[in-house]
């Protein structure tokens, strides 16, 4: 009995470890990500050593459209809080400030998402999509009306709402995002503010842009919490709102 239930422990401690490394395995059959790995996975492991990143890791990827910012946060399990590892210029910008509200409207979406897609034979390099349109945009956007999707982090140099990079940049972010899943991550989040949501902005911000002010409002929570704790907030989706605790 003892031999039985000792086997069964290792089966239980092998399975995921063998799951997560077939999706790295997987990906690593397309030649833009063999390719990725080849050209920025050595000066990227370096820059993790110099981090105190020597192991899994979890990711969080937070984008500020007015800035033209994406930043990458990284938590090792031994550790509380997350860390600011590198930070990415959009090269491109799609629409203005505020929500993505309908098909075609040419707006970046913001709220809080996560990667639903990884992409390695995308039409702009390489992508991660974004998973638009959540609970919270649908509701916004009404019934009988087209939401629009197809939202990606990605590489090229052109946008209609997406983020683009550029593919130098991408390479390393798709890396970075395939290793954190690889690690065990299940869920990458993606959270897309429309600025750094300080008192300040918020004040410069809403009086240009009024109508958004209440949605920004709660953004400006979850914003908020994770400035404070370098921490996730959970966000909830209720009756078209995000509820941050």
């Amino acid at each position: 009995m003892k031999i039985v239930i000792k086997l069964m422990l290792i089966l239980m401690m092998t399975i995921p470890a063998f799951a997560q490394n077939t999706f790295k395995q997987n990906q690593l059959k397309f030649e833009r990500v063999k390719n990725a790995y080849a050209e920025k996975w050595t000066s990227l492991q370096s820059e993790l050593q110099k981090a105190g990143v020597n192991g899994s890791f979890n990711l969080y990827i937070a984008a500020y459209k007015s800035e033209g910012k994406l930043e990458l946060w990284l938590k090792t399990p031994d550790k509380k809080h997350y860390k600011l590892f590198k930070t990415y210029d959009f090269c491109a910008h799609s629409g203005t400030l505020g929500p993505k509200v309908i098909e075609g409207d040419g707006q970046t979406p913001e709220g809080f998402y996560k990667i639903n897609v990884f992409n390695p034979e995308s039409s702009f390099h390489l992508s991660l999509g974004v998973d638009y349109p959540n609970k919270v945009d649908s509701i916004r956007t009404g019934k009988g009306n087209k939401t629009g999707g197809d939202i990606y982090i990605h590489g090229n140099c052109v946008t209609i709402g997406c983020i683009p990079l550029t593919d130098e940049k991408i390479k390393e972010v798709y890396v970075l995002a395939v290793e954190a899943r690889n690690g065990g991550q299940e869920e990458i989040p993606v959270n897309i503010f429309p600025f750094k949501m300080t008192n300040a902005n918020m004040k410069k911000y809403s009086t240009q842009f009024p109508q958004q002010t209440s949605f920004w409002q709660t953004l400006q929570k979850g914003y908020a919490a994770f400035d404070k704790d370098k921490n996730l907030a959970k966000v909830d989706q209720v009756n078209g709102n995000y509820m941050v605790k």
